[in-house]
């Protein structure tokens, strides 16, 4: 099998050859923490995690490093935290607890490191720290101080903008913000800022005496160079992030180490619409990983979500899911009796080696699932086994049946004592009660089904919850 991957960087899909095939790294943006992550960060988690799974097939799992940070120092965090009234922490680790549940629910694996930018801004050891990346920068001349912030100099990088593919004058002449006085020129940015009144602060680089607080940019090339090193294999994340996050990335990365790149292979995913219009909190639309967690299962997001290739803009719609949920149902089903283990499909092998074609990967299951509709043992076992590969398929088949979502959540016991008791009071002829509390029942979604035992003449009551 050989693995090709789009690479924004060359414009191009390519056979991908890592560094080391003993280490094969990888790094990926992850969320900043300062609410519920929203179903556009879900796709990034989803599709670098199908990537992370396909890398430990290929090359094993002990051979693949990936590493997806947490940003826990930004604006949006300051902003929230003081809203609530509630120390900064305690908001991050409010926020991360709930991500982790989240996404663990979406069926994704840990990273193998999830560094909090907060952890790597000055550090007591040997790694590189933000602190240390920038004042290797302003030694190399590419950076300055202006009015207690450090900047970096786009102008000092020739091929500024190689990866959005702009040069630096249609970058100057697009730009359309205020362009602050201090700045050399108008793209440059910031790599560390004076903190204000009651936001996180540390001792600041380059002899300023105020405190500060880094950019936003710089704790990725700090983290990815502390625990992949200077140039690694493969970058990832959303479309959106191209410009201007990664190309500043690579910007402070390539001049602070002196390397050629930052990493080999960058890729990105695309845009994400909820019924066909752009994600807004002001249109109505905005949905979060964890609303949809209580109206669908998680396997059922992650399907919907690989349905579409990840380089093209993907549509999320209701009836995606309810599609999503129906077809896992009947691989569920055909998979539930077939015995562990099975060799993984070759056709879907294959999909995912083309630049993660998922789409197609899903019609080659579909095809073994005709085939162990008709009976076929093996073609059950590899659809499970394949599935897997993919992340799907993960929960004991019982366990998927019984989902419900969570309005519709049963108290089993609840149900029976509330069956007893109707049942006490038909006995005792106190029909209005035994119908009060089948309409409770009902109410709850319980369909019940009375039977006559002919042996002992007992009534005998079955119940089960109504769909739709």
């Amino acid at each position: 099998m050989t693995l090709t991957l789009y690479n924004t960087l060359t414009r191009r899909k390519e056979p991908f050859q890592p560094i080391d095939p003993a280490n094969v790294r990888m790094y990926v943006c992850g969320p900043t923490v300062y609410d519920y992550a929203h179903i556009g960060n879900a796709r990034p988690i989803i599709v670098f995690d199908v990537l992370f799974r396909l890398l430990r097939h290929t090359y094993g799992a002990e051979h693949v490093t990936y590493a997806r940070n947490i940003t826990d120092v930004d604006d949006k965090i300051n902003a929230r935290a003081a809203r609530e009234g509630i120390d900064i922490r305690a908001l991050t680790e409010r926020t991360t607890k709930q991500f982790h549940a989240d996404i663990a629910a979406l069926g994704a694996l840990p990273p193998t490191f999830e560094p909090r930018a907060t952890e790597f801004i000055r550090r007591t050891d040997n790694i590189v720290d933000m602190v240390g990346l920038i004042e290797a920068l302003a030694q190399r001349g590419h950076a300055y101080v202006a009015e207690e912030h450090v900047l970096f100099d786009v102008g000092s990088m020739p091929d500024y903008g190689r990866l959005s593919n702009r040069s630096l004058e249609e970058m100057e002449a697009g730009a359309r913000v205020e362009v602050a006085p201090y700045k050399k020129g108008p793209m440059d940015f910031v790599l560390w800022k004076p903190s204000k009144p009651g936001e996180p602060a540390w001792l600041s680089p380059m002899g300023i005496k105020a405190p500060g607080r880094p950019g936003w940019h710089i704790e990725c090339s700090a983290m990815s160079g502390a625990l992949l090193g200077e140039v690694f294999d493969i970058h990832g994340g959303g479309i959106d992030l191209v410009f201007p996050h990664h190309e500043n990335e690579i910007a402070q990365s390539r001049c602070a180490h002196g390397t050629p790149v930052m990493a080999n292979v960058w890729m990105h995913n695309g845009f994400l619409q909820v019924e066909g219009e752009k994600m807004s909190k002001s249109v109505g639309n905005f949905v979060t990983i964890n609303e949809l967690l209580q109206e669908w299962p998680g396997e059922a997001i992650r399907l919907a979500m690989l349905s579409s290739h990840y380089r093209q803009p993907i549509n999320w719609t209701r009836q995606a899911m309810a599609e999503a949920k129906r077809t896992l149902d009947h691989w569920y089903e055909l998979a539930a009796d077939a015995p562990e283990g099975g060799l993984l499909c070759a056709d879907v092998l294959e999909a995912l080696a083309d630049d993660l074609n998922t789409p197609q990967a899903i019609t080659a299951l579909h095809a073994l699932r005709s085939e162990a509709a008709k009976g076929a043992t093996p073609a059950a076992t590899c659809l499970r086994a394949s599935a897997r590969l993919m992340g799907l398929l993960q929960l004991d088949p019982a366990a998927w049946k019984a989902w419900r979502p969570a309005a519709l959540a049963i108290d089993e016991a609840k149900v029976e004592a509330l069956i007893a008791a109707r049942n006490a009071a038909r006995k005792a002829k106190d029909f209005k009660e035994a119908d009060r509390i089948r309409d409770e029942l009902a109410a709850m979604a319980i369909q019940l089904k009375d039977s006559k035992d002919l042996a002992t003449g007992e009534i005998k009551t079955m119940w089960e919850v109504k769909r739709g």
